[in-house]
């Protein structure tokens, strides 16, 4: 189906009956051409400092949860006023694509971000979206944007059943869909016939050094069937030591975190580790 451009009006939110519409304020379209703009004197050394160039041209930018539940259909949002964790991750990502690549184009944007967001690289409904941030790892390591390399710097294997959706269902308004429901219920019965890799709390100074600029880091909790409850990007700071860049849930906007990543992880509530994804240059 051919993507459709739908202008909205920022924050006013709107419901759309093509499923794989995408959704963008004309402030959002705007907000993106300065953007590409700012890209283009992003020169780093390697794809990792390059990716933390690009999250950092978004610090001060708002903390807005739930910016991807547009309408009763799931559709691409283009959001670059409000980031969460992953929204932020995954633009990070769209843009450095777009800047390997040499690109300027929304298009080509919209396509990296569908790509990056989707099962497969493609929008099919509500279950196609990667709710879950270690089936996000797992869908895009399968498509060659990044690697899981927790296991390789200390990771330990950790037993835990996720079903945090499908048990809390009411929460979330479209599994009243039995077929979204079920496409999620399958979403976690796959990610429960692999091995969870987690680097312990305790280890993450000792292995500190193994972490590079830019990598994902995605802080993994003790909470009942859920697997991650953050995300962002590493960065390492002039104090030699790595820090999270993230949309975060304290400040409400996108920050580094003034404490190093292993101190700050020790106030982060029931947080259990991390889970360190290295993206690959496309």
């Amino acid at each position: 189906m051919k993507k459709l451009l739908i202008p909205i009006l920022f924050l006013l939110g709107c419901t759309t009956s093509w499923s794989q519409a995408i959704v963008c304020s004309d402030a959002d379209r705007q907000k993106f051409e300065e953007k590409v703009q700012q890209l283009h004197p992003l020169i780093q050394d390697d794809y990792g400092q390059t990716l933390v160039a690009i999250g950092k041209t978004f610090m001060g930018t708002p903390y807005v949860a739930k910016t991807l539940e547009v309408g009763d259909k799931e559709s691409l949002v283009v959001n670059l006023h409000g980031l969460d964790c992953t929204t932020f991750v995954e633009n990070v990502l769209a843009f450095g694509i777009l800047k390997e690549q040499g690109t300027r184009s929304f298009h080509d944007y919209t396509d990296a971000l569908e790509t990056i967001r989707y099962r497969d690289g493609a929008l099919d409904g509500y279950g196609s979206r990667l709710h879950y941030f270690t089936d996000w790892i797992a869908d895009n390591e399968a498509k060659g944007l990044v690697k899981d390399i927790t296991g390789k710097i200390g990771g330990v294997i950790v037993s835990k059943p996720i079903n945090f959706m499908s048990t809390h269902r009411d929460l979330y308004p479209l599994l009243a869909d039995d077929a979204n429901y079920e496409q999620v219920k399958a979403a976690e019965n796959r990610l429960n016939s692999k091995e969870l890799c987690v680097l312990p709390q305790e280890a993450i100074a000792k292995n500190e050094s193994n972490i590079q600029s830019g990598d994902i880091i995605a802080l993994a909790t003790s909470i009942d069937g859920l697997d991650v409850t953050h995300t962002g990007i590493a960065t390492r700071e002039a104090d030699g030591r790595i820090h999270l860049l993230h949309a975060s849930t304290g400040s409400m906007e996108v920050e580094v975190s003034a404490l190093p990543l292993a101190d700050y992880l020790k106030k982060v509530n029931k947080n259990t580790g991390i889970i360190v994804v290295r993206p690959l240059k496309p």
